[in-house]
């Protein structure tokens, strides 16, 4: 019989599970049979961030191997769950499933949406009726507080519009930057640092949206500018080095020099 799309990962994810069940078991390895589903969140966290730069390198060997690890994690930890008798890893993939089945009424059955904004508002009431009796009630409450700040302003800010609740039109969100920043600037101009952190937070924050509604995610972005300097950085440094020149001892117009001529190469 001729193996089906489901069997090769299906067979794959037993292999992994089998790895799992030897590491944690009585002659296994010590440090594996110490971990727990606590111990290993920041391994997960870890593993996730290079999932996150191999697929942000355009590297599709990267991507998988780091894939691999971040799966390595996730069933280690659903391996844990049930041997400590909580929960399986099929009722988590089962209730995934069926979340996901619940959420898409247009795809799973005769539901019709005209646009992406009823498909959010459907979305949104059917998460309130999840939610209704646990203690997730409130917009926000299903918001993971340990998202980072830039990650979670593009959050809040995508929530809150799916609850009508932002600026009618992309003018207003940038005449309110304008604001901001002359707020900012007036902190500054104060000499009190305190309220210049907060109006350059609240000025940030503005501009999250504004990236937002042109399709722009402020933390991939960021991501993308901090890489492209560290490249380039690397590249001004290759060139000193190759004219035998002391970068640190350099004026910061000859390395703007350097940082130009940097430039010039990758736009040419």
């Amino acid at each position: 019989m001729s193996e089906t799309k489901h069997d090769v990962p299906a067979k794959a994810l037993r292999e992994l599970l089998d790895v799992i069940d030897a590491l944690i078991a009585p002659n296994g390895c010590p440090w594996d049979k110490e971990q727990t589903p606590l111990t290993l969140c920041d391994y997960l966290a870890e593993e996730t961030f290079e999932l996150i730069e191999g697929i942000r390198s355009g590297n599709p060997r990267e991507a998988m191997e780091e894939l691999g690890d971040v799966m390595f994690i996730l069933l280690f930890m659903a391996t844990l769950y049930e041997r400590a008798g909580t929960h399986t890893l099929a009722d988590s993939i089962n209730y995934s499933a069926a979340k996901m089945i619940r959420r898409h009424p247009h795809v799973f059955g005769d539901k019709h949406f005209d646009n992406i904004g009823e498909l959010w508002d459907n979305w949104e009431k059917t998460k309130r009726e999840e939610n209704k009796d646990t203690g997730r009630k409130r917009v926000f409450d299903s918001l993971p507080s340990g998202l980072p700040p830039l990650l979670k302003a593009y959050r809040i800010n995508s929530k809150a519009a799916r609850n009508r609740f932002t600026w009618e039109s992309d003018r207003d969100v940038e005449n309110h930057l304008r604001q901001e920043w002359d707020e900012w600037q007036e902190a500054m101009a104060s000499g009190h640092a305190e309220d210049s952190e907060r109006e350059f937070g609240d000025y940030l924050f503005t501009l999250v949206e504004l990236g937002r509604r042109k399709g722009i995610k402020a933390n991939a972005a960021l991501d993308f500018a901090n890489q492209k300097f560290l490249s380039r950085f690397a590249k001004m440094e290759e060139l000193a080095e190759m004219r035998c020149l002391d970068l640190t001892c350099m004026s910061l117009d000859e390395m703007n020099g350097l940082w130009d001529e940097v430039k010039d190469w990758e736009e040419s």
